[in-house]
C-alpha cells in the first residue's frame, strides 16, 4: 500500500538541475518529491546567459518557470523545506525535515549545489554577480572589451588572463599578494597585461552594488576596472553526500566535487545520484540542466528493472 510519505524518488534542491530531474521524473510518471530551501548560486546576479532559448532570463525568474512547468504532472510534488539529515541504502532511503518530518524514497537525487569562498575584503560579496564574476561565458559578453581585471593565485593568473583577453584586450592581472615567478610576468607582459600584485584592500562600486568601478590596494594605490573575474574557492553546501558515504574529491579548479558516473550520475552509493554544480567543475545552467535531465532517465530506467525482477548491471 502506497504511504502519504513514501515516494519513488526524492529530489534535494529547487534549482535548475533538480527541476529538469523532476521534470524528467514526472513525465515518467514517477511519484517524485522535490525539497528545496535557500537561494541558487546564481541569485546575485541580474541575468542568467547561454542556455538556449532562455539568454538574459532572471535567475530567479528560470526557476520560477522551471516550478510553474512542474505543475501538470500531478505525480510531483513540491515542498520549501530544509532537509536536515539523510540515511538508508538503495532502494530505502530516509530523508528527514525540518519540523521532524521524515520521508521515503527508493532513489535519491541530490542537487544541492556549492557555495562559494569569497574573499573578506569589502566589495567581493557586495559586488557578487553585479561586476565581480566567476564565469566569462555567463556574463563576458556583457563587460566586452570594458576595462577588465583577472584574479587568480600567482602563476595560476597568466591561464586566466589568456582566457579573459578573448572578451577585452584592457585587461589588467592581479595576484592579491601571491608571488608571481619571471616567467610569468614575462608572459603577462607578451600579453600586453600589466600586472598588480599588491594584496586588494577593497572594491569600490557604482552606487554601492551597482558594478565595479575601482580596485584599491592596500598600499593606497588603485586602479579604475568595469568588471572583475575571479573563481573562488568552492566547497558543498551540504554534507548530505558525505553523510552518506558519498565519495568526494577535487576535480579540475574545484576542492570538494562528488564524484559521480559521468553518463548516469550515479554516485558511488548506489541509489544516490549528484546532478548540477555539487558533481561537475563547470558550472553552467545547460550543464546542470543535462545533468538532472540524464539522472531522471536512468533512475526511471533502474526502477523499470527492479519492477520487473531483473538487474540494470551496475
Amino acid at each position: 500500500m502506497e504511504h502519504s510519505n513514501v515516494y519513488e524518488v526524492v529530489v534535494v534542491g529547487g534549482g535548475a538541475a533538480g527541476l529538469s530531474a523532476a521534470l524528467v521524473l514526472g513525465r515518467s510518471r514517477r511519484r517524485t518529491l522535490v525539497l528545496a530551501s535557500g537561494e541558487p548560486r546564481n541569485a546575485p546576479a541580474r541575468t542568467s546567459h547561454g542556455f538556449f532559448t532562455r539568454d538574459g532570463i532572471s535567475p530567479r525568474e528560470l526557476l520560477e518557470r522551471g516550478r510553474e512547468q512542474l505543475r501538470p504532472y500531478s505525480d510531483v510534488e513540491y515542498l520549501a523545506v530544509e532537509v536536515t539529515g539523510v540515511s538508508g541504502t538503495d532502494g530505502n532511503f530516509e530523508v528527514m525535515l525540518e519540523g521532524e518530518q521524515t520521508v521515503w524514497t527508493r532513489k535519491l537525487v541530490l542537487a544541492t549545489g556549492v557555495a562559494d569562498e569569497l574573499p573578506p575584503q569589502s566589495g567581493f560579496k557586495e559586488l557578487w554577480g553585479r561586476g565581480v564574476y566567476s564565469c566569462p561565458y555567463c556574463h563576458g559578453w556583457e563587460v566586452r572589451d570594458r576595462a577588465l581585471a583577472v584574479l587568480a593565485e600567482g602563476d595560476e593568473v597568466v591561464e586566466r588572463a589568456v582566457l579573459i583577453r578573448q572578451w577585452s584586450r584592457n585587461l589588467v592581472a592581479l595576484t592579491h599578494g601571491a608571488p608571481l615567478s619571471d616567467g610569468a610576468r614575462e608572459r603577462l607582459q607578451s600579453l600586453g597585461v600589466p600586472v598588480y600584485e599588491g594584496r586588494i584592500l577593497h572594491l569600490e562600486g557604482k552606487g554601492g552594488s551597482e558594478g565595479l568601478s575601482r580596485i584599491v590596494f592596500e598600499d593606497g594605490s588603485s586602479v579604475g576596472r568595469e568588471a572583475l573575474f575571479y573563481g573562488p574557492p568552492q566547497r558543498q553546501r551540504s554534507n548530505l553526500a558525505e553523510a552518506l558515504g558519498c565519495e568526494i574529491g577535487p576535480m579540475g579548479p574545484a576542492a570538494e566535487i562528488v564524484t559521480a558516473n559521468p553518463v548516469t550520475r550515479e554516485t558511488s552509493v548506489k541509489g544516490v545520484y549528484a546532478v548540477g554544480d555539487m558533481g561537475f567543475p563547470m558550472a553552467q545552467i545547460s550543464l546542470a540542466v543535462a545533468a538532472g535531465s540524464a539522472a531522471a532517465a536512468f533512475i526511471n530506467h533502474a526502477l523499470c528493472v527492479e519492477a520487473d525482477g531483473g538487474s540494470d548491471g551496475n
